[in-house]
């Protein structure tokens, strides 16, 4: 029988995994956190100040989740077989005990950290030393595990007696409506795939991006705002400052969807604070967002400028990045509106807007890059090609930054 975890019997489990014994102490305090839509999350705070966090997937799902679980698991299987990657291991938290058959693990939790999403919704405001660290954390995430054979070999790993198949392709549409559907999502939302099927070039293009699509390095995945936790002590630190979080969707894929994920996890925020009436125009309401784009577009900007900086080869093995990375977040987009339709059931006139935005995105990659960065093309680009080619003379200029494992304060 399936062990499903209460609040109850968490301790006798994390006595029986190994993780605490009656020596430690006996008081202990838990509490149930946000989950996603597949699991439950709940953080225990031990005797000795220990805090774990335990993961379950819902037993209500499919074994989709439990492959999610592994996947989570075998990243931190490749880290540890490969040291020299101890760079990605800095910018994850550990892997404490995973436990298939019961769909469930648990990894440290990382208290002086926070969810960088939350961080930029009590605060609003958008640090470029922020950026610039997430496109670092990034570029070296991808740059550590470019085109290694030994690396994906190991991420293609399946479950026992199970098939793996390579290189899952995300880059996929909207399935077409059919009578199943009704009933299953709100009547409104009828009208998003309405629209969506209206526009025969969004499914052209898309599967244009799929037939491009070009498996080098580890990717995430799954990289929105909340899956990037900033350290409390962020303004005072020189490395560090972000961890990546819930692995789950990791696998051996293209760094254009990673990117794509997290701008428009950004464009989201600006899109989420547009003024929404039948009487205004989808311009009218753009412009009169609460926290207006360009407040959002430096931040937007310094990713990239900081990815490309930190790995420059990666324009030599996609020359058309950003066109790409624009195109994959007008995608990110559409994914999104349609999970928020199947599976908290709602959808407004917010999310149609969202929709002509990711469409714009998606056919009008060219156009669309000065209305994302801010900037034109080659004003993204050029600069950080000056400043290679520039210090390209001093070879250690080349060699990839690591993270140490102990956090440093600045001036220390």
């Amino acid at each position: 029988m399936r062990f499903l975890l209460s609040s109850q019997n968490v301790i006798q489990y994390l006595q029986n995994a190994g993780l605490h014994s009656i020596e430690d102490g006996a008081l202990y305090e838990y509490e149930w956190l946000e989950s996603g839509r597949n699991n439950r999350n709940l953080l225990v705070r031990l005797a000795d100040n220990q805090q774990l966090l335990v993961k379950q997937e819902n037993h209500t799902h499919t074994d989709s989740s439990t492959h999610e679980f592994f996947n989570e698991c075998l990243f931190h299987q490749l880290l540890h077989k490969f040291p020299v990657l101890s760079n990605i291991s800095a910018i994850s938290s550990s892997l404490l005990h995973f436990d298939r058959e019961n769909s469930l693990f648990i990894r440290s939790y990382l208290s002086e950290y926070m969810e960088l999403g939350r961080f930029y919704e009590n605060n609003g405001i958008f640090p470029l030393e922020i950026a610039n660290a997430i496109g670092a954390t990034l570029a070296r995430l991808h740059s550590s595990t470019f085109q290694k054979r030994e690396y994906r070999d190991f991420m293609d790993t399946a479950p026992q007696g199970e098939i793996r198949y390579r290189y899952y392709n995300p880059a996929q549409g909207i399935s077409s409506i059919n009578q199943d559907i009704f009933g299953q999502i709100p009547t409104v939302a009828l009208k998003f795939h309405g629209i969506y099927q209206k526009y025969e070039s969004l499914e052209s293009v898309i599967a244009d991006l799929a037939y491009e699509w070009k498996p080098c390095c580890l990717t995430h995945n799954d990289l929105h705002l909340n899956n990037i936790l900033l350290h409390s002590s962020w303004q005072q630190m020189d490395n560090c400052l972000v961890k990546l979080i819930d692995w789950e969707a990791c696998a051996w894929g293209d760094p254009v969807y990673d990117l794509g994920t997290l701008l428009a996890s950004y464009i989201q925020v600006w899109l989420s604070s547009l003024v929404i009436d039948p009487t205004l125009k989808l311009e009218e309401s753009l412009h009169l967002a609460i926290i207006p784009l360009e407040v959002i577009q430096p931040s937007i900007l310094a990713v990239i400028r900081s990815y490309i900086h930190n790995f420059p080869k990666i324009l030599d093995y996609r020359p058309d990045l950003i066109l790409r990375v624009v195109q994959f977040t007008g995608l990110a987009l559409i994914h999104q509106i349609q999970n928020t339709i199947n599976y908290k059931k709602y959808f407004d006139n917010s999310h149609l807007c969202m929709l002509e935005v990711a469409k714009s995105l998606l056919i009008m990659p060219e156009q669309a890059v000065l209305t994302i960065f801010g900037s034109s093309l080659s004003e993204i680009i050029q600069p950080i090609i000056g400043f290679e080619s520039k210090n390209s003379p001093k070879k250690e200029k080349q060699l990839l930054k690591i993270y140490y494992e102990k956090t440093r304060l600045r001036g220390c």
